[in-house]
C-alpha cells in the first residue's frame, strides 16, 4: 500500500510510493485542489500532461454541486471529470465548521445551511464516508471538528473528542466498503491535545494520517512546532499529510520533518491573481517594471506559457482581465509546483537534501519579494 523508496539520512525526509485502485502516486508529492471537481482554468488533461498523479476533491462543495445523484449517474468523480489518476477527497469537515452561524455541532454529526440556498442538511461520519464511496475516492477523509484559531483549550478538547469518536465511526464504515480511508490529527495549538489526538488515531490503524487545523493563523513557528510533536507519533510505514499547507517553502519545511503529502489552493489562486512562483522567487506580473520584459517569467521553466509568452504579454493579460491570463499563470504555478516536489524527491535520492535547501533558500533571494 505505501512503501517507503528512499530515506534521506540527514533528515526524516522519504520518498514513497502510495499504491490506488489507479496506480498510486509518489510521494512528496502535491495535490492541486479541484474543489468542485476542476482545477479552476485548467483541464484534468493539462493535469495529467504536466505529470500529476493524483488530486483533490472536497466532499461538502461536491455534496451541493453537482450533487450525489449526478456523481453517482456517472459512476464516479473521475468519469464525470474524466481523470483516470487518483483522487483525495477532504471530508468536508473544515468548510462546514467554517460555515460558523449556519452551522450546529451535535454528537452524531453536524447539523449545517448550505452557504448556497440556505438549505438543512446533516453531516454525520458515516455519511461521509458513504458520499465520497459514491464518488469513487481513492482516498477518504474522515469527518473531523476544526476549530478555529485562537480557541480556548476546552473547546479544542471537545474536539479531538469529538473528531476520534467520529473517527472510529468512519474507519469502521470505510472498511466495510473496502475503501482506503486517512484518519486527521486535530488539537489546536496544544501539544498534548495533538499528541492524544495522533495517539488515538494510531490505535485505529488508518491507511495514512493527516494534520488538520493548521495554517489558520497561528504563527508559523507553532505549526512547525506542532507537526514536529505529532511526526514522532505517526507510525513511520505511514503516510503523512499536512492538509491545507502548501506555500513553496512549505514544501522543504514539511518534508524535511517527514511530511509526505500538501495540498493548498495557493498555486491556482495567486496564479489567479497576479502572483507567480519561479525557480528565484516570486513575480508580481501586474508591476509597471515588467511592460517591456521580454524574457519568460522563470527562464529555468519549460512549461507552455514560459517557452511561448513574455513578461510583458502576461501583464498586459493581466491588466486588461483577459480569460487567457488565469489560463497561463496558472499553467506556469503549477508546472513549477510539481517541478519543485520532483527537484525534491531527487534530492533525497540523491542524499543531497539539506544542499538543496540551501540552494532554494538562496536562490528564491534573487527574483525577490516585490
Amino acid at each position: 500500500m505505501f512503501r517507503i523508496l528512499k530515506e534521506e539520512p540527514a533528515t526524516n525526509a522519504r520518498v514513497g510510493r502510495f499504491e490506488t485502485k489507479r496506480g498510486g502516486f509518489r510521494t512528496p508529492v502535491f495535490m492541486p485542489v479541484g474543489t468542485l471537481g476542476s482545477v479552476k482554468a485548467l483541464s484534468t488533461l493539462e493535469l495529467k500532461e504536466m505529470g500529476y498523479e493524483i488530486m483533490l476533491g472536497n466532499t461538502y462543495h461536491l455534496y451541493l454541486r453537482p450533487g450525489i445523484e449526478i456523481i453517482k449517474h456517472f459512476g464516479g468523480l473521475h468519469r464525470f471529470i474524466n481523470w483516470q489518476g487518483s483522487i483525495l477527497t477532504d471530508s468536508g469537515g473544515f468548510q462546514v465548521f467554517s460555515l460558523n452561524a449556519l452551522r450546529k455541532i451535535k454528537k452524531d454529526g453536524v447539523e449545517f445551511r448550505s452557504h448556497i440556498d440556505g438549505s438543512k442538511h446533516l453531516f454525520t461520519p458515516e455519511k461521509v464516508i458513504e458520499y465520497q464511496f459514491i464518488y469513487g475516492s481513492d482516498i477518504a477523509m474522515v469527518l473531523d471538528v476544526c476549530p478555529p484559531y485562537p480557541c480556548d483549550y476546552k473547546e479544542a478538547k471537545e474536539a479531538v473528542k469529538l473528531t476520534t469518536e467520529w473517527a472510529k465511526k468512519s474507519i469502521d464504515k470505510a472498511r466495510k466498503l473496502n475503501m482506503k480511508v486517512f484518519g486527521i490529527v486535530q488539537g489546536s495549538i496544544y501539544d498534548d491535545l495533538r499528541r492524544a489526538s495522533a495517539e488515538s488515531l494510531v490505535a485505529l490503524d488508518f491507511d495514512g494520517y493527516a494534520i488538520g487545523g493548521l495554517g489558520i493563523g497561528e504563527p508559523k513557528e507553532t505549526m512547525w512546532s506542532i507537526v514536529d510533536e505529532v511526526v514522532k507519533i505517526l507510525p513511520k510505514n505511514k503516510p503523512r499529510y499536512l492538509m491545507g499547507i502548501g506555500k513553496p517553502e512549505d514544501f522543504i519545511e514539511g518534508i524535511k520533518r517527514g511530511i509526505d503529502m500538501f495540498d493548498c489552493v495557493v498555486p491556482t489562486r495567486n496564479a489567479r491573481n497576479g502572483t507567480l512562483y519561479t525557480s528565484k522567487g516570486r513575480v508580481l506580473i501586474k508591476k509597471e517594471k515588467y511592460k517591456l520584459d521580454e524574457r519568460p517569467i522563470d527562464e529555468d521553466c519549460q512549461c507552455f506559457t514560459c517557452r511561448n509568452y513574455s513578461r510583458a504579454y502576461l501583464r498586459h493579460l493581466f491588466t486588461i482581465g483577459e480569460v487567457l491570463s488565469l489560463r497561463l499563470n496558472t499553467i506556469h504555478n503549477l508546472y513549477y509546483y510539481f517541478s519543485l516536489i520532483k527537484n525534491i524527491r531527487k534530492a533525497i535520492i540523491d542524499e543531497k537534501l539539506p544542499e538543496y535547501m540551501v540552494k532554494f533558500y538562496e536562490s528564491q533571494k534573487e527574483e525577490g519579494y516585490d
